[in-house]
């Protein structure tokens, strides 16, 4: 083999690797701006905030920080004594509106009974009214007994979902308000994941679209779909004043870069072996159907 044979091997080898470099790196470039993926996911899930519905010293707290609870399960109760004595005060008062109106009822019908020549027609009607505004009272004290009582059962403060305990910041001796949360609790069943796509790439997905969602924290494929895309981001550069008024920003960033929209991603199925946490983050890849 000659030098000049030798010399179009080695030009050839080289072109050959130069086109091959040049057609791996426009794919990757085409793949990195022009397919539907985003490194910037998120996990997410309903957080229930738990806040007391009537006033009063915590007596006991049942659960622990991160404690897994079922729903129906006693998170921490209140005080009891003020509102049992407010449900006897309100069964006495019910009692007293009772025989108030049996006597009301009675006399109406006694005064209904006797001749016009003895009682005036006046007469007999307002013990009729007499009776009736009777008979309104006692149903007001029965709905003010029925309000003691519900009083007196939210005393006991109970998980509305299945999840996690968090953040519980509620110990026996405090005053628990009304409306205060005291902890939080994780719903178990609502997991989700926002993925903030770069807005030139939401024209690639649609809604029901699959998606893949890879976990930093574990090698453990997650599928999914697209659920829904966010209609609004907050404008940084144009924030409204206190009037109401655009607030123009007079500098203008001469690098323009993407805004990200969250796209919403349903989780299909999650394993159970799988430790899922609230923030933790994630590369999300949607597969167009089309």
């Amino acid at each position: 083999m000659n030098d000049l044979s030798k010399k179009l091997i080695r030009l050839s080898i080289t072109l050959t690797l130069v086109i091959a470099a040049i057609i791996l790196g426009r794919m990757l470039w085409v793949r990195y701006m022009d397919s539907p993926w985003t490194r910037d996911g998120r996990v997410r899930a309903d957080i229930v905030n738990i806040a007391p519905d009537v006033n009063g010293l915590v007596t006991s707290v049942a659960v622990r920080d991160n404690q897994f609870v079922h729903r129906g399960d006693v998170l921490f109760t209140v005080d009891t004594e003020h509102y049992k004595t407010a449900v006897a005060q309100t069964k006495a008062l019910v009692e007293q509106r009772k025989v108030e109106l049996t006597m009301k009822l009675g006399q109406a019908k006694r005064r209904a009974e006797i001749d016009d020549q003895v009682i005036s027609q006046e007469n007999r009607e307002d013990s009729s009214l007499i009776a009736t505004s009777a008979r309104a009272e006692y149903e007001a004290a029965l709905a003010e007994l029925d309000l003691a009582k519900l009083n007196l059962s939210r005393t006991v403060v109970r998980s509305p979902v299945d999840g996690w305990v968090s953040n519980l910041v509620v110990r026996p001796g405090d005053f628990a308000q009304i409306g205060a949360p005291k902890l939080a609790v994780i719903d178990q069943h609502s997991f989700w994941v926002y993925g903030y796509f770069e807005e030139h790439k939401l024209a690639l997905m649609q809604v029901g679209d699959p998606a893949e969602i890879r976990l930093i924290s574990s090698n453990q494929i997650l599928k999914g779909h697209v659920e829904s895309f966010a209609r609004g981001i907050t404008d940084r550069d144009n924030p409204t004043d206190v009037r109401l008024l655009a607030n123009v920003n007079p500098s203008f960033n001469w690098v323009r870069l993407s805004q990200r929209v969250p796209v919403r991603i349903t989780l299909d199925e999650i394993p159970k072996n799988l430790t899922l946490v609230a923030g933790m983050t994630c590369t999300v890849i949607v597969h167009p159907r089309n």
